[in-house]
């Protein structure tokens, strides 16, 4: 299992990229980040940063939209990254959410994100695509190379990932709604006579390492319960799409009942002030918290559900601790041993 960080570009971008810095040094192989321009930072140019001040992770956005960036300008954005840096960017993509709800918009169709997925990846590969009645390509990239992550919760969404992606985002850690999830981007798979083992599958929650006392589990449910107003818009999406009676587990559906809601500008805060109706089971099962023991067994189920990537969300008060804990105890439980003799 691979591990990576989701952080959101803060100013001053120094912190985002010293924060970079350290989970390559505690062994995490990705750094994501938030892509919503009005409430951060331009992540590309931080991005650039981090590819420069770092040697081995991979780096992209959790997760861009076709609505808000030109689809050919995203491409030249990955390519020229990898010509800089060799190759170490991702695309995570999804239909959109803040980025578009801040001004007003909305998210794509899925026509249109199935269509900016095929562009997206032709010309961050150095290919040739057709688009808008003409045929395209960078006559400057050679070699580029880049997958492209597509981030989904409802039926339909999921269909189009195991039908075109590289790798399948989810944004909870919940076990049940994980492996009803992905075995149906699996079977998505199938059908069009797609490998499903060559899809990468991400779980994305917050990881908070704390202790095992009443006060600590209290204080880490806190910390993260403004993954479950997040996680909230694109249920609520879902329930006006489908019903609350639809093929989506009712474990994603149901909390978000006393959902009045919501306001961007405390989008991905640990502060966030209108999340009261997320429960604390809800966030017990939408995250991962508590002791690094108890980290280790809920990610070694997710592991034997497919699971090729954790991503943690470090939108809280303990970055440094928790980063310390998955290098040292997380991340080598989880991984390959090898003996020098045998």
């Amino acid at each position: 299992m691979d591990f990576g960080v989701v952080l959101q570009t803060n100013p001053p971008a120094a912190r985002t990229i010293q924060l970079s810095q350290l989970a390559e040094a505690h062994g995490f192989s990705h750094v994501w980040t938030f892509d919503s321009h009005l409430l951060w930072e331009e992540p590309y140019v931080v991005h650039s940063a981090i590819l420069a001040a770092t040697r081995r992770v991979t780096v992209g956005p959790f997760v861009t939209n076709p609505a808000t960036r030109d689809w050919t300008v995203t491409a030249s954005t990955f390519a020229t990254l990898n010509e800089m840096y060799g190759n170490r960017t991702i695309c995570g993509i999804g239909r959109g959410d803040s980025a578009v709800r801040v001004t007003n918009g909305r998210p794509t169709t899925l026509k249109a994100l199935r269509e900016s997925i095929h562009v997206i990846r032709e010309l961050g590969n150095s290919r040739a695509v057709e688009y808008n009645g003409a045929t395209l390509q960078f006559p400057w990239s050679h070699g580029s190379k880049l997958d492209v992550w597509v981030a989904a919760y409802g039926p339909l969404a999921l269909k189009l990932t195991g039908e075109v992606g590289d790798g399948f985002i989810l944004q909870l850690a919940d076990l049940d709604i994980a492996e009803w999830m992905i075995k149906t981007v699996r079977q998505a798979a199938e059908n069009v006579g797609r490998d499903p083992d060559e899809i990468a599958f991400c779980v994305a929650a917050p990881m908070y390492i704390g202790e095992d006392t009443p006060e600590s589990r209290a204080h880490m449910r806190e910390q993260c319960r403004w993954f479950g107003g997040m996680v909230g818009n694109h249920v609520a999406d879902i329930v006006a799409k489908y019903g609350a009676g639809s093929d989506v587990p009712a474990a994603l559906t149901d909390y978000i009942a006393g959902r009045t809601g919501y306001d961007y500008n405390s989008h991905g805060k640990s502060d966030n002030d209108h999340v009261d109706f997320v429960p604390d089971e809800i966030v017990e099962r939408f995250c991962v918290l508590g002791t690094a023991e108890e980290h280790v067994a809920k990610l070694e189920k997710l592991r034997a559900l497919g699971v090729t990537q954790f991503a943690g969300y470090l939108q809280h008060d303990n970055k440094e601790e928790t980063m310390r804990v998955y290098g040292e105890t997380v991340i080598p439980a989880l991984s390959e041993h090898l003996t020098a003799k045998r």
